[in-house]
């Protein structure tokens, strides 16, 4: 189990849990169709960004395994909300989480997205004691494969047309950390 005390800090940002102030800045980049294009879920209108919101208010621990951990990517010195970082405990008996994140395209190129997930994945291996971390993405979106390479992970697999996601069938990439592996690179950090 995990129940972090919030908020994180982070060299520069702070990650914190939702509230119903971010409205607006979820709206932001969630209705963008170059943000979504390679997500689950469509861009977003008010109402989907309201229950969204709703989902993600509750999601700030750990309890039990499917639990995720989602958090509010902020910049300190001005307070807002950039984006969102997400960590899913996938398996007690394997001690296996998945990390994910999604950032206004505003602020992509300062290596925010990085640093967010690095946060994660000392959360997950650190915190939470997992063996493995995986990242699992659209095998097109190559910006989000480099944030997940520059963590340390290794891509481990591309399942062909594993995913039919709006209305076409989508390759999906899977990387993968070890604990040992996360270990071994903290002395880089």
């Amino acid at each position: 189990m995990l129940v972090p005390d919030l908020p994180l800090r982070t060299e520069r940002l702070l990650l914190r849990p939702f509230t119903a102030d971010d409205l607006d800045a979820l709206i932001a980049y969630r209705s963008r169709p170059d943000v979504t294009r390679f997500l689950l879920h469509d861009p977003y209108d008010e109402a989907a960004a309201r229950a969204a919101l709703e989902r993600l208010r509750g999601r700030t621990a750990l309890r039990e395994p499917g639990d995720a951990l989602n958090l509010a990517i902020v910049l300190p010195e001005t307070g807002e909300l950039v984006g969102d970082v997400l960590l899913v405990w996938t398996s007690a008996e394997h001690r296996q989480g998945e990390v994910g994140y999604v950032l206004h395209p505003d602020h992509t190129g300062r290596g925010y997205v990085t640093e967010a997930a690095r946060e994660m994945l000392r959360l997950g291996f650190d915190g939470l004691g997992l063996h493995r971390i995986v990242g699992r993405l659209d095998a097109r979106n190559t910006a989000s494969a480099r944030v997940l390479e520059r963590l340390g992970m290794r891509r481990e697999a591309c399942l062909r047309e594993n995913e039919f996601v709006k209305g076409e069938w989508a390759d999906e990439a899977v990387y993968a950390l070890l604990d040992r592996e996360w270990r071994a690179g903290a002395a880089k950090r």
